[in-house]
């Protein structure tokens, strides 16, 4: 393996493959500093002001003179606004269609597809949110044993729903969160619950969205069922009733034209943008191909990088509403007194990321090459196949649930400092981006993408194996976070606007 990675001829700056001394040698400089693995090294002079330049970008601008040889990172580079001169469809490459490859999924009456065959508890407001745990914790393996053909009975509650606006970004986005579950192709049946008095009123995302009660859709409400005890007893009684009916449900095969999967990463370190993002990035390209979606999300993730993904833009109008994204975020920030170079963390510092010029830039590359065709709001219904983006936080957990609110079936999540995240109904498939994490983390990652830096494994062929990965997994292939259980405390509605 190379001592150092260069990514673009136009870069002033390499990244380290494994820790150098002080004096060591590389691109024909010699370091002047211990330079950690996966943290970047000047190989010219960088005048204090100008530009450092990783993937032929701007990551940042030296706050202090940098000379050839230098650890480049937070002591000596800095963050600033990006300003770029937007183009619209200019750098189009769309996938020559392909069609033949398929999953066994479940096929849902309304015509979607489902990967996972579930019963969901879904709480309107926090106030619920123990009744629903007693539900579902009810369904014990034994029982379940007689229906095999259901994957679980599981709550999704948050601890928001009252003391907010009945009206504006927030009150929205939880209703398409809260209609996104109830409608979702893995579940099979679904039980909403409420208090009653709360600000969430179940009874209005029926009128608004058309749901209707059914022998596998119910709600019920701890005011008007009279008390706690009560409705445990009743919700038991429902879902015991559905269980039935949705172990009915049989795998046919389905093609890969139905899938639309969650792009997402967390964790990240320098590798993300060098080996399992650009890897996951290319399944993304032979799932379009195939007719079927991806959704890059985190919005303030991709500021610094939008202007690539505006030139892959179908038209205007899309590019134009990314745009207005990281516009609202750019307030949005500055309004509650932050930065958007709030991001990176900590560990993604320590793990080579300065800026969030560069995060994003790494970010980005999950989205692989093909045209824009869609910019959604957060839990929106993803309708359009192809490459789509989707307007959420940078926190894994809040950002995932709005992409499976939007009907995304499978999750993959890159990470390279290491994650234990895991999803449902959605089941989540993990990358490492390097070798190390994956040997210390081997019962929580999926798939090795390591290996493209030390075992020379090409990008295109790691992302053929975590295509395959993700038509196995739509099929029924338990994931690691599948196996620990991983995905009941995970549903995390994004709370927005003021708690009153």
């Amino acid at each position: 393996m190379q001592t150092t990675i260069r990514l673009s001829p136009a870069d002033n700056v390499v990244t380290a493959t494994r820790a150098l001394e002080a004096g060591a040698t590389v691109e024909d400089v010699t370091t002047t500093a211990l330079i950690p693995s996966g943290h970047k090294v000047a190989t010219r002079v960088i005048p204090m002001g100008e530009a450092v330049r990783k993937y032929g970008q701007i990551i940042g601008y030296a706050s202090a003179d940098i000379a050839p040889g230098d650890h480049v990172h937070t002591q000596n580079c800095a963050f600033a606004p990006t300003d770029h001169a937007y183009e619209f469809g200019t750098d189009l490459h769309p996938m020559t269609p392909a069609t033949g490859d398929t999953f066994m999924g479940y096929r849902r009456d309304n015509g979607d597809v489902g990967t996972r065959n579930y019963i969901a508890i879904v709480t309107s407001v926090n106030c619920s949110a123990t009744a629903a745990r007693r539900i579902a914790d009810a369904f014990g393996p034994e029982e379940l044993a007689a229906y095999p053909n259901v994957d679980g009975v599981c709550a999704f509650v948050h601890g928001t729903g009252c003391g907010m606006a009945d009206s504006g970004d927030g009150f929205e986005a939880l209703q398409r969160v809260m209609w996104g579950y109830a409608r979702h192709p893995n579940h099979a049946g679904v039980l909403m619950v409420g208090l009653g008095c709360e600000m969430n009123q179940i009874d209005w995302l029926l009128d608004a969205w058309g749901l209707k009660h059914s022998p596998t859709f119910q709600t019920m409400n701890i005011q008007n069922v009279a008390g706690l005890r009560r409705t445990v007893e009743l919700g038991v009684e429902k879902v015991r009733a559905m269980l039935p009916i949705a172990n009915q449900a049989r795998r046919t095969p389905c093609p890969a034209s139905a899938l639309r999967v969650a792009l997402q990463c967390g964790g990240s370190d320098a590798w993300s943008g060098v080996t399992a993002n650009p890897a996951l990035g290319h399944a993304c390209d032979l799932l379009v191909a195939q007719g079927g979606t991806g959704v890059l999300a985190e919005t303030p993730e991709i500021y610094g990088a939008e202007h690539l993904l505006t030139r892959r833009a179908v038209d205007r109008a899309t590019g134009e509403r990314l745009i207005g994204l990281i516009d609202w975020w750019k307030d949005y920030t500055a309004r509650n007194r932050g930065s958007m170079d709030n991001n990176p963390s900590p560990g993604n510092k320590k793990g080579g990321l300065t800026t969030i010029l560069e995060k994003s830039l790494g970010a980005a590359a999950k989205g692989g090459t093909t045209p824009l065709t869609a910019v959604y709001k957060y839990a929106e219904t993803v309708r359009a196949p192809g490459f789509t983006f989707m307007d959420s936080p940078g926190y894994d957990p809040a950002s995932v649930t709005g992409q499976i609110a939007g009907g995304c079936q499978i999750v993959c999540f890159t990470t390279g400092r290491g994650s234990a995240f895991g999803s449902k109904p959605a089941p989540t498939i993990k990358l490492a981006t390097n070798q190390g994490l994956f040997d210390r983390m081997p019962e929580d990652m999926d798939i090795n993408a390591g290996d493209i830096l030390s075992g020379g494994v090409s990008v295109e062929a790691k992302g053929r194996e975590i295509y395959d990965m993700i038509l196995r997994v739509a099929g029924g292939e338990t994931t690691k976070s599948e196996a620990q259980g991983l995905g009941d405390y995970e549903f995390v509605p994004w709370q927005i606007g003021a708690v009153m």
